[in-house]
């Protein structure tokens, strides 16, 4: 049995980066190196790149997302970004939508330790969780799944004129280009990408920016949204 990595030291940026949650960053990182990898939600592989591969990379996405609005963190795994983005932005409202039982049972040990009162841990998958969760301005996502399969995941979950950041690695152009027309359909209206974390991380993170006009998800996904829309009204007459 090969013996587990360590940790690193935290760098220098995330004094930074987290501010005043810099020890709630550190504590998160901790737990991902021990429990995160005893419980099989991060490779050992990964520990001694935690900071800068994962936990910086997906801070510096708040340097994209609006002032005080909702997030959808679609996929979640082990938080992230969700978690770090929350450290980060405690004007966020933010979910952590994840289906698999294992996975939100240790992102709901995290929010508790960490008293991370804005953000709420959800399981179920993306398709089924639409109009038991409100509509976003945001959904976030990093490492799910190609971009063509995951808008149509991510999409329907915005609020109208909502957004998705998708975390990506060099294939970000490639799979925008193959994604076009499956986004079009989904109700897309503009598409960008953009290098985020200038002086913090190294090379710069990409993230896929879609930004959806008033009808999220399109044709396909309007008749469930509305049907969504009336079974919530009644369960609440109820």
């Amino acid at each position: 049995m090969t013996e587990a990595a360590e940790l690193p030291p935290a760098p220098e940026q995330a004094r930074d980066v987290f501010g005043d949650r810099f020890a709630d960053a550190v504590r998160y990182a901790e737990l991902l190196a021990e429990a995160g990898v005893q419980r099989g939600l991060i490779g050992p592989r990964e520990v001694p790149r935690l900071w800068e591969r994962h936990l910086l990379n997906c801070a510096v996405l708040s340097e994209v997302v609006p002032e005080g609005v909702t997030v959808c963190d679609v996929g979640s795994g082990a938080g992230l970004p969700g978690i770090p983005l929350a450290l980060v932005r405690e004007d966020l409202k933010i979910t952590l939508l994840e289906p698999l039982l294992r996975r939100t049972n240790f992102l709901t040990e995290v929010v508790e330790l960490l008293g991370l009162d804005h953000v709420t841990v959800v399981r179920g998958r993306a398709e089924e969780v639409m109009g038991k969760i409100p509509p976003v301005h945001v959904v976030t996502a990093r490492a799910v799944a190609p971009l063509d399969r995951l808008a149509t995941w991510g999409i329907p979950l915005l609020r109208p004129y909502g957004e998705m950041l998708a975390l990506k690695g060099d294939t970000a152009e490639e799979e925008l280009k193959s994604a076009a027309t499956a986004l079009t359909k989904l109700g897309a209206v503009e598409t960008s990408i953009l290098h985020v974390g200038e002086g913090i991380v190294d090379p710069l993170s990409t993230v896929v920016r879609v930004e959806v006009g008033e009808s999220p998800g399109g044709v396909r996904f309007a008749a469930k949204r509305a049907k969504a829309a009336r079974t919530g009204r009644a369960r609440r007459r109820r």
